[in-house]
């Protein structure tokens, strides 16, 4: 190196120096509950890792995976309470609590992992300072669309789900399944295997991938190949921890909380449950079947008061379900993910 590239590189870094010696380092707690087989580890250790990098090296980071700092039904709260700094959210496992967000719950809607979580992030952005006002809202995404998988016969039309014990996947599901006549069992994700095992459930509403991933394939026999449901998550943070932060810190936290973010999120996880089809059709004694077009009405009619029900809680928090579900289509519509 010349001496005037030498000197040159000395004062850029006393002019970049002070402005970094004030910056705290902190180390984030990123917390979820699937195993840390699940490609949601990757996922957060990806953000985890681009955070770091844009705040050149002074947010440092650790996953928490399979439950270690507590139920995967608080999340929400441990974010909130900073008992992690960063959590990952099933809004749908409480119910009644997160009503705008649940729109994306509703049968039929999204077709599309990397579209639909770039579409219902978009749309929830301005609707998540109300309703998720205790935490810092970083972004929101989806599994790929999915839907029944039973052990003790085969889901083709609504009236197939009376008298059943069904595990849903959330509180759209969940009331779907009572409004059908079959009963809820209500469990997380890591114990779906043994209560189907047990008789306690017959069956699941559950993504392909995971499907496998959580060894239910190998308690399950028939397989709905159709985009009947998603589920909703979202990353939120500890408001007070990035308060703390310098504007650069905030700006690599920021810079990673975005729609563009949402869908590097939901990418990776729906072709991981895509494939899961394929391996669930090599699997010896499973059947996996397509609904007729005359089956998927049936589904789509029994599902309109799923829709009044969503409305009906949105009102109460002071929003307009009408325009809120208007916002959210011509969001899947850009996003090429409005299921047809």
């Amino acid at each position: 190196m010349s001496m005037r590239k030498t000197f040159l590189a000395l004062l850029l870094a006393a002019s970049v120096t002070p402005a970094f010696a004030q910056e705290k380092t902190f180390e984030l707690k990123l917390s979820h509950w699937v195993p840390a087989s699940h490609p949601l580890q990757k996922a957060l250790e990806d953000w985890g890792a681009a955070v770091e990098k844009e705040s050149g090296g002074t947010i440092k980071y650790k996953v928490y995976p399979a439950q270690q700092l507590g139920k995967a039904f608080d999340h929400y709260d441990m974010a909130r309470d900073g008992i992690a700094d960063v959590t990952y959210i099933n809004p749908g496992y409480q119910p009644g609590r997160f009503p705008i967000i649940s729109a994306g719950e509703l049968p039929f809607l999204m077709s599309d992992a990397k579209g639909g979580s770039m579409a219902l992030d978009a749309w929830y952005r301005k609707y998540a300072e109300k309703e998720m006002k205790d935490v810092k809202f970083c972004l929101a995404f989806i599994h790929s669309p999915s839907s029944f998988h039973s052990r003790t016969k085969k889901i083709t039309v609504p009236d197939d789900i009376k008298g059943m014990k069904i595990r849903p996947a959330h509180a759209t599901m969940a009331n779907f399944v009572t409004q059908l006549g079959g009963t809820n069992v209500q469990s997380s994700a890591p114990e779906v295997r043994d209560i189907i095992e047990r008789g306690v459930a017959d069956a699941v509403t559950f993504p392909w991938g995971s499907l496998v991933l959580f060894g239910i394939d190998k308690v399950t026999k028939y397989h709905m190949d159709a985009p009947l449901y998603v589920t909703t998550f979202a990353f939120v943070m500890n408001k007070d921890k990035y308060n703390q932060m310098s504007d650069r810190q905030k700006k690599a936290i920021d810079d990673n909380c975005n729609t563009e973010a949402a869908g590097r999120v939901g990418e990776p996880w729906g072709k991981f449950e895509d494939a899961g089809i394929d391996k669930v059709k090599a699997e010896e004694g499973h059947e996996v079947y397509k609904l007729t077009p005359d089956q998927t009405a049936l589904w789509k009619k029994a599902s309109e008061p799923l829709i009044k029900t969503w409305a009906e809680g949105v009102r109460k928090t002071g929003a307009d379900p009408d325009a809120a579900m208007a916002e959210l289509r011509a969001a899947l519509t850009k996003y090429n993910a409005l299921a047809q």
